[in-house]
């Protein structure tokens, strides 16, 4: 694929930037963003970067009316200890965006030329990094259809964009469990369907579950599968992990469950600690059972938001699991420890995940 030359725009007036113990997720935004179109016929087209602003869409819009779009979601961390500025495994990023497109009809996008781009909106807005710890820079690279058309086909354009997000330590606290909603009258997604892709619908479509969580005081949603509401699938916006009698369990991989960077990461590192990971069909009466005979030991999910959640306590029909005594666990706070230790540069990378962007980031 031809290299095609960045154009670049900067902003005439910074924004002020907030203190590091006013960063929520999602609430300020960087000075800059990438932007870049496709038509059909002509491919990806006119990359560049320019001050961040509003977008003008005709109304007719396809992704207004048939929500055909995907994201993605990454950090970049300002390290402690030498003050590099480190990306964790954002190629697996780039390659779960394009295969969440081609779920959804929407055309690939180079991966070499998308990481060289996203290195260089860091670059120009890198002062938004936070450095006090357990901050960090969000990273959503997204694409949205744009054709003006009411046809129900794929659309014929798209703009493809990343924004930037200072955000703040997850647990501001310290990292603490939560309680967990076991969600059986709603359905998150089914084999066949978009489950596995990072589409927008998927998310939206999850709220009066959440709603039901709430309802009960509990912090998120545990899906079942979509056929039977017998197995498990994934917490909320994370994959879920059971610690039973020693050993770790985890859903497998359907087509129906977001394939996590962060889940993948920590069957890794578990695996690399000799501690046993098995992939699996898990009901709920399975766990169940466990909780009863005193062998559910841990429950966490894992995301790149709060990297670790642990669990203390699920709900599901009218059975109330209290998990480790709602205390968080020594297999939890070490995966925690050693993820978030990598991707800020505290702790050694023996796989090779971080990736640190030298050039003119000092």
């Amino acid at each position: 694929m031809t290299i095609q030359t960045l154009e670049i725009m900067k902003c005439t007036h910074e924004k002020q930037k907030p203190e590091a113990d006013q960063l929520e997720f999602g609430k300020y935004f960087t000075d800059h963003m990438f932007i870049m179109d496709y038509a059909e016929g002509k491919g990806w087209y006119s990359p560049r970067i320019i001050p961040y602003q509003p977008l003008t869409l005709d109304p007719a819009s396809m992704v207004f009316h048939y929500g055909q779009t995907v994201f993605e979601g990454l950090k970049a961390y300002r390290s402690e200890e030498d003050g590099s500025v480190r990306l964790f495994r954002p190629e697996e990023n780039f390659k779960r965006l394009n295969q969440s497109s081609d779920r959804l009809s929407i055309p690939p996008i180079d991966e070499a030329q998308l990481f060289a781009y996203l290195k260089e909106l860091i670059r120009i807005d890198k002062e938004w990094i936070p450095t006090k710890p357990g901050t960090s820079l969000y990273i959503r690279p997204f694409i949205i259809s744009t054709q003006s058309n009411l046809s129900v086909a794929p659309s014929q354009s798209y703009k493809f964009m990343i924004i930037l997000s200072p955000v703040g330590a997850y647990y501001k606290e310290g990292i603490n469990p939560v309680g967990i909603f076991v969600e059986d009258q709603y359905t998150r997604a089914a084999q066949g369907g978009t489950g596995m892709a990072k589409t927008a619908g998927n998310y939206c479509a999850a709220y009066k579950a959440q709603e039901r969580a709430t309802s009960h005081q509990k912090a998120q949603v545990l899906w079942l599968d979509g056929m039977e509401k017998k197995y498990i699938e994934e917490v909320g916006s994370m994959n879920v992990f059971f610690k039973i009698n020693g050993e770790i369990h985890t859903p497998e991989l359907s087509g129906s469950i977001l394939e996590g960077i962060t889940r993948r990461s920590v069957i890794e590192l578990l695996q690399s600690w000799n501690v046993p990971v098995h992939e699996r069909r898990i009901s709920m009466e399975e766990i169940l059972s466990a909780s009863k005979s005193g062998t559910l030991e841990e429950v966490f999910g894992t995301g790149t938001a709060a990297v670790i959640s642990p669990v203390g306590e699920l709900l599901w029909k009218d059975h109330q699991m209290t998990v480790n005594d709602y205390k968080t666990g020594e297999i939890a706070k070490k995966l925690y420890d050693e993820l978030t230790g990598i991707q800020t540069g505290k702790r050694e990378d023996p796989f090779g995940w971080s990736i640190i962007l030298n050039e003119d980031y000092e």
